[in-house]
């Protein structure tokens, strides 16, 4: 019987061993997840036992150390709990903590393997392969632009009327880059005059692409007086003004402008002019990058300036994460042992939160899995010497006839 332990024993070490080298090997692989072999006994109808045998491979689904790439669509899970969803192009779904993407020729997120990373739309409940929108975003038309500004109470009224190209006709201008329906940019210039002193009263001039308002076009109202109180806080009601220009004709005719200026906080102090002023149009942009939240917020960016979240990334969890079935590649494929998966966004019902431009390294301790490699590598020599040890003693067995 002796001869049966000690093959069992060998084939066990033996599947230890291959293990514990793929651990090794694989100490490298980004998202791998370290492996450990279970034994049990093996029992007939006698107590010495027939041996060992290897009931299972478990994997230690632990967190790795982060480490930063400066891929902007590399992503590491930050905790235990979720995996990245993936599906290939026939729609089957698989599962990896391999956060190493990059978008393919069609604008979709893919690992090495050409399976698509899945997302939630923004207002979507279903995951979706996520595709990357590189195309341009549609111009947004400037309808409110906030002013604020403290204009110097020591500054004297100017004594010529009002006329843009004189300087010494106004105390202070301000240009502001606008923006028409069509996305072609304007510059609009407040001109701030003194009027009245005792009452700290000011009015305010617009000019429209070097044009005069209202000499050659139709805005409401015009000009807009601006009056402090003696503490120098704007007592204006309302703090708006709403002007409507028609920008001029170019190859094709924008929408009139209708902005609403506001200059609530405003001031009236003994300081010199400092204006702070915000828009809210844009331009037309170009996509020039993609970057993810620690909620899985997935953000483009153009080069206009602005940004636009157009999914969330999704995460997947099972009840039993030893239940899945590798498949190679660095992922898992469900199965009836792992139950079904539970889908989230990061960072909500206890799933881990993301790291963007970051990676997940291997979970393996060298030093334990060379430690782990010299004890199985004892273990197999040492059932090698008990069938060395049993074949000596069937040899004295026959030699005693």
């Amino acid at each position: 019987m002796g001869f049966g332990q000690g093959l069992s024993g060998l084939n066990a070490a033996a599947q230890n061993l291959d293990v514990i080298g793929n651990n090794i090997a694989n100490s490298g692989t980004v998202g791998f997840k370290t492996a450990t072999t279970t034994f049990a006994d093996v029992y007939a109808n006698s107590s010495i036992g027939l041996g060992t045998a290897v009931t299972g491979i478990n994997q230690r689904f632990t967190v790795g150390t982060l480490s930063t790439t400066g891929n902007q669509f590399d992503m590491a899970i930050d905790g235990p709990k979720g995996l990245f969803r993936v599906e290939d192009t026939s729609g089957n779904v698989l599962y990896t903590r391999n956060g190493q993407f990059f978008a393919d020729k069609d604008s979709y997120i893919v690992n090495a393997q050409g399976q698509r990373l899945t997302g939630f739309q923004p207002n979507g409940t279903t995951p979706v392969p996520i595709m990357v929108p590189v195309g341009n975003i549609a111009p947004v038309a400037t309808t409110t632009i906030t002013t604020r500004t403290n204009l110097d109470a020591t500054e004297e009224v100017p004594t010529a009327a009002f006329d843009p190209d004189n300087a010494a006709s106004y105390n202070h201008s301000l240009p502001i880059t606008v923006y028409d329906s069509l996305g072609n940019s304007h510059q609009l210039t407040q001109y701030f005059v003194k009027t009245t002193p005792a009452t700290s009263t000011w009015t305010v001039h617009y000019r429209l692409d070097g044009n005069l308002i209202p000499t050659s076009v139709a805005p409401t109202p015009t000009p807009v007086t601006l009056s402090f109180d003696a503490g120098g806080a704007l007592t204006t009601t309302p703090t708006a003004a709403t002007i409507t220009v028609t920008p001029a004709a170019t190859a094709a005719v924008a929408a009139p402008l209708t902005l609403s200026i506001d200059y609530n906080n405003s001031t009236q102090f003994g300081g010199p002019f400092a204006p702070n002023f915000t828009q809210s149009g844009s331009t037309t942009g170009e996509y020039a990058s993609m970057a993810i939240a620690s909620d899985g917020e997935i953000v483009a960016s153009y080069t206009n300036g602005e940004t636009q979240a157009f999914g969330y990334l999704a995460l997947a969890d099972f009840k039993n994460l030893q239940g899945l079935k590798a498949v190679g590649g660095n992922a898992w494929a469900e199965t009836s042992d792992s139950g079904q998966p539970v889908i989230g966004r990061p960072g909500e019902n206890s799933f881990a939160t993301i790291v963007g431009q970051a990676v997940e390294e291997s979970n393996v301790d060298l030093s334990q899995e060379l430690v782990n490699l010299i004890i199985a590598q004892r273990t197999y020599q040492s059932n090698a010497q008990a069938i060395k040890t049993q074949d000596q003693v069937m040899q004295t067995l026959i030699n005693m006839r």
